[in-house]
């Protein structure tokens, strides 16, 4: 370096010195060219030289620096996403059978309840009175009977008097049982456990069997229901696993499907799919949007990121991956096949193997054949 600077020097003075022979002959500027000439092409050399030396120095100065990635040897799935509401079994609006008049309710909204459990009393006063004005006529039309049976049983009295005694009393007997089914429809009471999630009408007010009175939920257990495209018929089986996210209450649950409908819809080509799920902490309420992820693609083998997939001028999708050769990184072009894509990655059946290194960062500004220096960041 020392040598090429007091080369430069000399030069420098050379050309100075020319500025001074404006006056010369043609003879000696042309003579004093020559000279420059050689000097310059003497320091060209000498540059050359000393660039050489120190691109041996420092190999790594002028080569193209990435980043490497190994690739992902792993299960890959891809999944038909599907929005589904959720609903539950048992999730039903009970109406009175007869109407009437609210005479009490039992219980509060959001009230845990059993079985059978009594909800709401309509009046039935009329009812209990017909009850009870039957009673006394059943109690004597029992006992006549009774007499006339055991005078029958004698030979006494007539057989048409005994059997219109016996139809009395059966008449009775009926009538007296339809007035306590009246009775009993009077009464709202709670076909299954669970909890009161609504009363619609208020005390003293009039209901009717068209009108709903309350109600019941039991949330245990619940499921969500999507329509699918026809398209994907083949594909949809039941048992394929399926994962359930539910944004607004930020849960996924994985589970599978548990039935496929067999009715193709006209109105939008598609068919219905039902997944069950546990729901044990209550938190899934009914009507609420679900995102459904269903596998329709899975297989193990070289996952790698989309974005580093390119694409040749024949159409071909291809990788650059670094192979060491001489103590260099080298870059080479792998024509791979693509099978499937999802959530930003690509399986790849075909062109890559599971000991194969990408380019990643700064895989679009390489071609093949490049020496590229691979950064630890």
């Amino acid at each position: 370096m020392k040598k090429i600077t007091l080369l430069f020097i000399a030069a420098i003075i050379t050309i100075s010195c020319a500025e001074k022979v404006k006056n010369s002959s043609l003879e000696e500027l042309n003579t004093k060219k020559t000279i420059l000439v050689t000097k310059i092409d003497s320091l060209n050399a000498a540059l050359k030289s000393v660039e050489k030396e120190i691109s041996k120095l420092d190999s790594d100065k002028n080569l193209q620096t990435v980043t490497a990635l190994p690739v992902k040897n792993d299960v890959f799935r891809h999944f038909l996403e599907v929005q589904g509401v959720a609903q539950a079994n048992k999730n039903i609006e009970i109406s009175p059978e007869l109407g009437g008049t609210v005479t009490a309710i039992l219980v509060k909204e959001g009230q845990k309840v059993a079985s059978g459990q009594l909800l709401i009393q309509l009046d039935d006063s009329s009812i209990r009175n017909s009850i009870n004005e039957l009673n006394t006529q059943l109690n004597l039309a029992n006992t006549t009977f009774e007499r006339q049976e055991r005078l029958w049983k004698q030979k006494i009295g007539s057989e048409m008097q005994y059997l219109q005694l016996k139809t009395q009393k059966e008449r009775l007997e009926n009538n007296l049982s339809s007035l306590k089914t009246q009775a009993r429809k009077m009464k709202i009471t709670a076909p299954f456990s669970g909890t009161v999630d609504e009363i619609f009408p208020r005390l003293g007010e009039l209901t009717n069997p068209q009108m709903p009175a309350v109600r019941l939920l039991n949330l245990d257990n619940v499921y969500v229901e999507a329509d699918v495209t026809e398209t994907y018929l083949p594909i949809i089986k039941q048992g394929i696993e399926t994962v359930v996210h539910f944004t607004s209450i930020n849960k996924e649950i994985t589970s599978k499907i548990s039935q496929v409908g067999n009715y193709i819809n006209p109105a939008n080509r598609s068919f219905k799919i039902r997944v069950n799920l546990d729901n044990k902490d209550q938190s899934i309420k009914p009507n609420l949007l679900a995102d459904i992820k269903i596998v329709d693609f899975e297989t193990k083998g070289i996952i790698i990121p989309s974005s580093l997939v390119q694409q040749d001028q024949n159409g071909n999708n291809y990788v650059f991956t670094v192979v060491a050769e001489n103590n260099e990184q080298k870059v080479v072009k792998n024509i791979i096949t693509v099978d499937n894509e999802y959530n930003h990655e690509v399986y790849v059946s075909a062109g890559l193997t599971a000991n194969d290194t990408l380019v990643n960062a700064g895989a679009r500004f390489v071609k093949e054949g490049d020496i590229v220096k691979i950064s630890k960041n």
